[in-house]
């Protein structure tokens, strides 16, 4: 099967969608923690707005990552849990977790020795 225009513009745009750091957050708190409260998960991802965490949530369930569910009560009680995909995309980056876990000391060491090397400024004439 070939690349597409169609596929290649998907892929693109699922890329932006998931390397957003809040998405990412939010994937492994619903992988962890299931179904839960949208201030529960305000918690568990830690340091995000209200206004950001409604704007990751939207774009997760209009991708078909997440399930919103609305409990008719006063107030109304909404819940998050991943969709299938939502869960077989968290596994995926599972393996950026593992990566990272096997070459965390690598990549101190290479910074440290970046952040080490002499600055050189640059003089434009």
């Amino acid at each position: 099967m070939g690349h597409t225009a169609e596929l290649e513009r998907m892929v693109r745009e699922m890329i932006d969608a998931v390397a957003d750091r809040w998405t990412m957050l939010v994937l492994e708190a619903l992988e962890e923690h299931g179904e839960v409260r949208f201030t529960k998960l305000a918690e568990l991802v830690g340091g995000v707005s209200q206004k950001m965490l409604t704007k990751t949530l939207r774009q997760m369930e209009r991708d078909g990552l997440v399930v919103r569910t609305v409990h008719p009560v006063i107030p109304p009680h909404v819940e998050y849990r991943l969709t299938d995909m939502g869960l077989s995309l968290s596994e995926a980056f599972c393996g950026v977790w593992q990566w990272v876990e096997e070459h965390q000391e690598r990549v101190r060491v290479a910074r440290e020795a970046f952040d080490a090397r002499p600055k050189v400024v640059v003089v434009a004439k």
